[in-house]
């Protein structure tokens, strides 16, 4: 929210500076983001009012000016605005000006010059020109009353500071200069001025038919008639430029009177052409299929969750957020209708971004507007109406439903003390609380305030507490250190820290990413076969709707990023949350119920790769590039790979990842409907991993060294084609006596031509078949006997005969 101090002033001047006034308001909990002055300095500009305007001689474009600037002799201006008239008043750089820089950072200083031939001892200034607008149309028409040769920046006031808040949600009683005003006050001690909006005599009776249906919709609506309006007079320079340091333009005096009463006091109202009204109006819910026309020209469709107004034949206005166009003011209007309204905040929240747009009434609404003022900003409005459009009032219309009720809440001092972590009293916080003017009953050692109308955040004691905290003072609160002692976290060793795991994936040349965990909805569907999943009330973007439950989507769309900007490859990892539905999880301090949230790690490599290749040569990534960084992020334990099927992978190119026989994880190439879907050139190649599984480091357990050497038997098994390495080694273990084989290793595979085209004599197979060699190792603390190693060799060859069907290739 912006306004200008001097505003602020009007309701509140405590004497202190406006640095020190910036800085109460944001040790009061009101931030201010920002504090500048309305215009960049410039000196030596004046007030001047032109005399005499002819044409340039030798310019068609050029005028030449006679400008009194107070001095007595008239000062010789050449100018090209096109508005340089006889008789305005506009601003004058004399000769030896700086006014605010340009482009190029420099100030810019005004000489005596010549322009055409014919001398300049000046510049007729325009409003961008003085960094007041952009407007560079023309000169800037200053009031006919103001003084000749009088300082601009003290005509304008320039030197008032424009002060930015950075408002959170809870503070929407601060969302008006009257608001801010009172926290002020409340904060410094100096004087509220508050203004007493007199009631507007009424000219005649007429009230305008308004039937309530829907009370938890609206629960105040108020109303009048205004007849004989001339909408076409021009707002008054002092209201367009406060409605400017607020960072709103003039539209209308109708739209502008409004406007000023809602940065004022916050509360916002709606002008209707009466005339355009048919019949009365009906304030509810809509219907599905009603179609508006909003003021900024977009056409929405309405259904039974938003709240309309509307008359006999269509809807006019979307309730708290914006008007209609049908029934909007226009030159021609001459009745009008004035209504403020208590819109409940449940009713207005997200409505405007389910539209895709937001308003300053929108805003106020959903976080909530006091129900106690309509009537009086209708007064408000109507006296300004009155003094600037003209016209007669009538009767006032005010229809009360159902408001919020005020409900008492309790302060206890002695738990206040111990969540501020100061000693309290109970004359501090009864102190604190009625310089908010908060009506308060005290108690022994407690204290029960009502909140007021504009108070409706006070609901708990916490929110007292931080009212007592705020007005004490943050800056206030004593230093005190911790009396608990600090331990330290030891990680088991038999741990690795996320840390090490995001060096492990560096090392091995990958780039960490982070990515938001919500994400768009086809993804899961695409990618994790997640047909339901976890959605999120209100996205920061509609595309943005549903949690993640695999992080591949988030790597996938940072590699299209960074092809999309020729990155000629790509290794990228991710360590995150994904959000998986079960029933079984119950809510605690770090879990949701019905919400597993597993960390997970992932990484993505794409591209050839010229610089990993000791010969220097470009060479594709590929599936078994991948699999072994996930072998080396896995080291010292040995993974084993089965072929699996998943959404997001290619049939036949994707495996399972397994650690002792749980599957931790999957690996494998993208599959080609999602590949040519991205538009990737060629297929990325991924892993997703449980980093609970990545980081368990067992450790080391030290053994002697054998005394005795190795025993080493050679095997070569004819088996089926479709027999694994896995299968193979399995049953090998089965089969042995864990005291003695040691290590089994695979050192050849044979398929010889003719036994794939059919079988050959002489090889040993038949079509379909293949040999294996595998090493066999075996070791003991005692001396083994040749009896020893052919009994555990035969036993090997019979068990895998009977599993696998495998025999010795002779």
């Amino acid at each position: 929210m912006q306004f200008p101090e001097s505003w602020l002033r009007e309701f509140c001047n405590p004497p202190i500076s406006s640095e020190q006034l910036a800085e109460t308001l944001t040790m009061g909990g009101f931030e201010v983001e920002e504090r500048r002055p309305v215009a960049p300095p410039f000196s030596k500009v004046v007030v001047g009012e032109i005399k005499e305007a002819v044409q340039h001689p030798n310019a068609d474009r050029l005028r030449v000016c006679q400008v009194d600037a107070g001095q007595g002799a008239l000062l010789n201006i050449v100018c090209g605005a096109p508005n340089a008239r006889v008789g305005i008043k506009v601003p004058l750089a004399l000769v030896g000006a700086e006014l605010p820089p340009g482009e190029d950072g420099k100030p810019f200083l005004i000489k005596l010059g010549k322009l055409r031939g014919v001398e300049s001892q000046g510049m007729l200034c325009s409003a961008r020109e003085l960094k007041l607008s952009e407007d560079h149309g023309g000169l800037l028409e200053l009031a006919a009353d103001a003084p000749v040769g009088a300082d601009v920046r003290k005509l304008l006031d320039l030197d008032d500071a424009l002060l930015t808040l950075k408002l959170t949600p809870n503070l929407a009683h601060g969302l008006s200069v009257y608001g801010i005003a009172r926290e002020l006050a409340a904060l410094t001690g100096a004087p509220l001025e508050r203004p007493k909006i007199a009631p507007v005599k009424p000219s005649f009776d007429d009230k305008l038919a308004v039937k309530v249906e829907a009370p938890d919709l609206c629960g105040r609506f108020s109303g009048r008639i205004v007849r004989g309006v001339d909408t076409q007079v021009e707002t008054p320079a002092w209201m367009v430029d406060r409605l400017a340091r607020c960072g709103q333009r003039s539209v209308t005096a109708l739209v502008d009177i409004s406007n000023y009463v809602m940065f004022e006091y916050g509360q916002p109202s709606h002008i209707f052409d009466l005339d355009k009204i048919h019949g009365g109006l009906t304030v509810r819910w809509g219907r599905a299929g009603e179609q508006l026309k909003l003021l900024n020209g977009n056409t929405v469709t309405v259904d039974e969750k938003v709240g309309v107004i509307a008359d006999e034949r269509e809807v006019e206005s979307l309730a708290g957020i914006m008007g209609g166009d049908a029934t909007s003011v226009s030159d021609g209007t001459r009745n009008i209708y004035v209504e403020a309204a208590f819109w409940w905040a449940e009713s207005i929240q997200g409505r405007s971004r389910r539209y895709n747009f937001s308003t300053d009434a929108g805003h106020r609404y959903e976080r909530g507007v006091d129900p106690s003022r309509t009537v009086e900003i209708i007064e408000r409005i109507t006296q300004l109406v009155i003094d600037i459009c003209g016209g007669q009032a009538g009767a006032m219309d005010d229809q009360t439903l159902r408001l919020p009720e005020a409900r008492p809440v309790t302060l206890r001092v002695a738990r206040a003390a111990r969540v501020i972590g100061m000693p309290l009293t109970q004359a501090q916080c009864a102190d604190a609380l009625r310089r908010l003017s908060l009506p308060i009953e005290e108690g022994d050692g407690v204290l029960v305030v009502t909140p007021p109308p504009h108070r409706f955040d006070l609901q708990l004691e916490e929110d007292l507490i931080e009212e007592v905290a705020r007005l004490i003072g943050y800056q206030n609160l004593p230093t005190t250190p911790p009396l608990a002692p600090i331990t330290a976290r030891v990680r088991p060793e038999a741990r690795l820290g996320r840390f090490a795991v995001r060096h492990r994936l560096a090392d091995l040349g990958y780039q960490e990413t982070i990515n938001f965990s919500f994400v768009e909805s086809h993804w899961e569907s695409d990618l994790a076969g997640n047909a339901d999943p976890i959605k999120l009330l209100n996205p920061i973007a509609s595309q943005l709707s549903v949690m993640r439950s695999s992080l591949l989507g988030s790597l996938l769309q940072v590699l299209k990023f960074n092809l999309d900007r020729k990155a000629p490859q790509a290794r990228v990892f991710e360590i995150g949350r994904v959000f998986l539905r079960d029933a079984s999880v119950a809510t605690t301090d770090s879990t949701v119920k019905g919400i597993h949230q597993p960390m997970r790690v992932a990484g993505l490599a794409w591209g050839d790769d010229a610089e990993g290749r000791w010969e220097g040569k470009a060479e594709r990534v590929d599936f078994f590039d991948v699999k072994g960084d996930v072998e080396a992020l896995l080291a010292p334990r040995v993974p084993t790979f089965e072929a699996t099927e998943h959404p997001a992978l290619h049939p036949g190119r994707a495996a399972r990842v397994l650690l002792d026989g749980r599957a931790i994880g999957v690996v494998g190439e993208l599959h080609p409907r999602w590949r040519q879907q991205w538009e990737f050139a060629q297929a990325p190649f991924l892993f997703e991993l449980d980093l609970d599984a990545v980081t368990a480091q067992p450790v080391p357990v030290a053994q002697p060294v054998p005394r005795q050497q190795p025993v080493e038997r050679d095997l070569a098994l004819v088996v089926a084609e479709s027999v694994t390495l896995a299968s193979l080694t399995d049953g090998i273990r089965a089969a042995s006596d864990a005291s003695l084989l040691r290590d089994v290793s695979l050192f050849d595979i044979y398929r010889p031509v003719a036994a794939r085209e059919g079988g050959s004599a002489g090889t040993g197979l038949a079509a379909g078949e293949k040999s294996m060699a595998v090493r066999l190792s075996f070791n003991s603390d005692s001396a083994l006997t040749d009896e020893q190693i052919e009994a555990a060799v035969r036993r090997i060859i019979d068990q895998l005969g009977a599993r696998l069907g495998a025999r010795l290739r002779v």
